[in-house]
């Protein structure tokens, strides 16, 4: 066990990365578990507001990740500095990610279906750096034997034919499939056979004079969307917590 880390992460220079991924999801599970207990009134947490001001997280967010970036980068992939300014950089990212609505929207949505992006833009993160984490790194380790060079080049051309797979996903606006196919090979292929979502680039494209086309992928999209809406609530509100139900107006008489 300790050679194959050694070998799959150490001499490739992947440790800090490691760290990194892991300060990232655990900052961002720890400070989701806060705030939910802060806005339920539980525990010794409240909400730092001196003068009045309320002071967001991504504020030491971004501090935290600027020092450990530049750190990172004046250290290198190796050491134990390296590994400290990973841990500093992943804690902040996670504090940044985690208020990405209010950075996107300027305003503060942490609790409201726009907030729901924070949860989907560190997800769709994490996911993305553990692809790096999981891939090949031929460059980077010595003393290859013949048989671990082919299959490393075989393990190559499946990463390069999948990316167009996962391509032509992104473009058909499957965001999600895509993610996943770039994780699990060859998964992005149903993707990138199936009709692309109306509002894509791909529709927009190729399905501009095909009418027949176009009904069938409104049809499929509103198919999808009904039957997946609610499963990816749950999971959302699971992870990041349910958004304040924004009451109805009361009805005219």
């Amino acid at each position: 066990m300790g050679h194959w880390f050694d070998r799959n992460f150490v001499e490739p220079g992947k440790l800090p990365l490691l760290l990194a991924l892991t300060a990232f999801v655990l900052t961002f599970a720890i400070t989701r578990l806060i705030t939910r207990m802060i806005r339920a009134g539980k525990g010794p947490f409240r909400n730092i507001t001196p003068g009045g001001v309320h002071i967001h997280h991504v504020v030491p967010g971004v501090v935290l990740s600027v020092v450990g970036g530049f750190g990172a980068v004046a250290s290198g992939r190796h050491g134990v500095t390296a590994g400290v300014c990973a841990v500093v950089f992943g804690a902040g990212a996670g504090l940044v990610l985690d208020e990405f609505a209010l950075i996107l929207y300027l305003d503060d949505v942490y609790w409201t279906e726009e907030g729901r992006r924070s949860v989907e833009v560190v997800v769709l993160t994490a996911a993305l750096v553990l692809l790096v984490l999981g891939g090949f790194s031929p460059l980077g380790v010595d003393d290859l034997s013949d048989d671990q060079e082919q299959g490393r080049l075989g393990a190559v051309l499946t990463v390069v034919v999948n990316f167009c797979f996962v391509l032509i996903t992104l473009f058909k606006g499957k965001t999600r499939m895509a993610v996943v196919g770039a994780l699990v090979p060859f998964v992005a292929l149903i993707g990138a056979i199936r009709l692309a979502r109306p509002t894509s680039l791909w529709a927009r494209r190729f399905y501009r004079n095909r009418h027949r086309a176009r009904s069938r992928a409104v049809l499929r999209a509103y198919h999808h969307d009904v039957r997946w809406v609610g499963p990816r609530r749950r999971f959302q509100d699971l992870i990041g917590g349910a958004p304040d139900r924004v009451p109805l107006p009361p009805s005219k008489p």
